[in-house]
């Protein structure tokens, strides 16, 4: 196939379809507001069926919930204590087909343990639980991407994690799910639509939604964020993929009915690998959720919790009591305890709760305990709940039920359509050591670069092939090489420093200064790229070490509201716009006067 990169100018060839399509015979037949999973999905979903699509973003791609999940591919173990099988079974399918045949470049195998603290009981129970698990997995009607579960005893469990506390557990059970760099795969989802025909624009805001006198939605009002040019956009079908902005883009429309949405904050941590000696991940039940200690690369993810968020949506924070919970329940397990001196990193995402029932006037469709679709009015289609594992699930459910009785003739096909880099894949593993010896890069090197790039890397070595020394790992945040920084802005839409930083990198949490060191470097690649004069590049650095400064701030607070007010104290340089009222591109972000106030759609 094709692979399309996205620029700057595929952006602008993107607006460009957005204008065309306010003449009657240029309108599009799908507009997606949102540029999460869901809705980068969705718009994959849609565009291989032959329709003509655009997804638009109010932030960057996977800004929001998408890019701070667990980062976990998996079935979800305990919905099987809710007695869910079908769910289980789905997430499973989902989870297999990543990483056999969609995405595997960027989906891994990682095994966790289930400590035990009984040995007859407790043992017959769990290991009952995950055989089932792995029963589901097996009949999933795909090949079998996971080893069986294991029962180890307690020497059996200290090998494997030498830093597990001696009387924590008396053995564990051994089973596998799989881990993905979450923002990697919402911007890979978003490059296989756009190679498949789907215009896509990032910093593109819905500020209101077109409606004839009868209520139907026709297409919406849209703005660029960059430059602040509002543009009126047709569509045949208008589907809202905004998770936990959900309510705030249905009242677009003006209508009453649609999905209720709650957010639920979930933070993770982040601590250097050689602070834990262990060779598998961990899973552990808490009075408030469920605790997992995962390896990653060079460090360990530890998270998550489950609070209610009554903030504004765009810039959740970590506060000193979610760090210190998360700690605390890891240390109950831990043959050496962690301090907050070995937090090098954290990030905090929001859970998009899909509430009981829907509004008044609503046309729903129920398709899974996790995620619900519904038609508020004519021509505007709502998904919302879900997880990470089942998008592409949701995407066909939305798609399906926005087209009516034409889902009979253009079914789904992205069960067989691989996201760009898992083509070829293996092509490339068997040449990647003639590949690293040509450029110099060693082992882990290599496997850094495939998982995140899979057969797609040589689009990374033609960049070093012009430019050499961007084979070199940057001065200040070695765990990358220049042409990634650079392949950012010329393939993957990095429109700003914070895209780089916080999306196609993950130098804001894996790195104790955030990646503030490397700073200058970056900016000099990325900015002649981006057209930036001195000016611009001064105001792109400054603006992420006000952010840095501000989450480092945040991190000490001890509550949301106080965490939150010290947060917002750093301003965005594509500021989103309020909704419902005039647009004005200088409007501090993430001020709205309270949750169905105002908020970004798109996002």
């Amino acid at each position: 196939m094709r692979t399309a990169p996205l620029t700057v100018q595929a952006r602008q060839d993107a607006l460009e379809a957005l204008r065309r399509s306010s003449g009657r015979d240029s309108e599009l037949d799908v507009l997606v507001v949102g540029g999460g999973v869901t809705g980068a999905g969705i718009a994959l979903d849609a565009v291989t069926r032959g329709l003509s699509t655009a997804v638009v973003e109010a932030q960057d791609w996977g800004a929001g919930t998408s890019s701070r999940s667990s980062k976990l591919v998996h079935g979800g173990l305990r919905y099987l204590q809710m007695l869910d099988f079908h769910l289980v079974r789905e997430a499973l399918t989902e989870r297999d087909l990543l990483i056999t045949r969609l995405a595997p470049h960027l989906v891994k195998p990682v095994s966790f343990l289930y400590p035990l603290e009984n040995r007859v009981w407790e043992r017959a129970y769990v290991g009952a639980g995950v055989a089932l698990y792995d029963t589901l997995a097996s009949v999933s009607g795909t090949r079998r991407a996971m080893p069986m579960h294991k029962h180890l005893s307690r020497k059996g469990m200290e090998r494997l994690f030498p830093d597990l506390r001696h009387d924590a557990a008396i053995g564990a059970v051994r089973y596998w799910d799989a881990s993905v760099d979450d923002a990697r795969l919402v911007s890979t989802l978003t490059r296989t639509a756009a190679s498949y025909g789907a215009h896509a624009a990032s910093r593109t805001q819905v500020v209101q939604l077109h409606t004839t006198s009868g209520g139907a939605v026709t297409g919406a009002e849209v703005v660029d964020l960059e430059t602040g040019e509002h543009i009126d956009v047709r569509a045949r079908a208008v589907i809202n993929a905004t998770g936990v902005w959900t309510e705030e883009t249905e009242q677009l429309a003006g209508t009453e009915g649609g999905l209720r949405v709650l957010a639920s904050k979930g933070i993770h941590i982040v601590v250097p690998r050689s602070r834990i000696e262990g060779n598998t991940g961990l899973i552990l039940q808490t009075e408030k959720s469920v605790l997992f200690i995962i390896p990653w690369s060079r460090y360990w993810v530890i998270g998550t919790t489950d609070t209610p968020w009554e903030q504004e949506l765009t810039h959740p924070v970590a506060t000193s009591a979610d760090i210190d919970y998360v700690i605390e329940h890891a240390n109950q397990v831990l043959a050496r305890p962690l301090t907050r001196e070995d937090v090098i990193g954290t990030w905090a995402g929001l859970r998009p709760l899909l509430q009981p029932g829907t509004k008044a006037g609503t046309s729903s469709a129920k398709v899974s305990r996790e995620h619900t679709v519904a038609s508020p009015t004519p021509g505007l289609t709502v998904i919302a709940g879900g997880k990470l594992t089942t998008y592409r699930v949701m995407a066909k459910d939305a798609v399906d039920f926005a087209i009516g009785s034409r889902a009979t003739v253009l079914p789904s096909i992205t069960t067989d359509v691989p996201l760009v880099g898992a083509e070829g894949l293996k092509v490339v593993q068997r040449q990647a050591r003639a590949i690293a010896a040509r450029y110099g890069w060693d082992r882990p090197r290599m496997d850094h670069l495939l998982h995140r790039y899979g057969s797609l890397l040589h689009e990374l070595t033609d960049l070093v092939d012009e430019r050499p020394e961007l084979a070199e790992p940057l001065q200040h945040a070695p765990a990358y090489i220049g042409a990634e920084v650079l392949y950012a802005v010329t393939h993957e839409g990095a429109l700003h420093l914070d895209d780089v930083m916080m999306h196609r990198t993950r130098l804001n949490y894996e790195q104790a200064d955030k990646g503030v060191g490397a700073l200058e470097e970056i900016a000099d690649l990325v900015g002649p790229v981006l057209g930036w004069d001195e000016q611009t590049r001064a105001a792109e650095i400054e603006a992420y070490r006000a952010r840095c400064a501000a989450e480092d701030a945040a991190a000490l607070e001890t509550d949301d509201a106080s965490a939150e007010r010290v947060r917002l104290a750093a301003p965005d340089l594509a500021p989103l716009l309020p909704l419902g009222g005039s647009a004005d591109a200088g409007t501090k972000p993430g001020s709205p006067a309270g949750r169905g106030a105002s908020g970004p759609a798109g996002t």
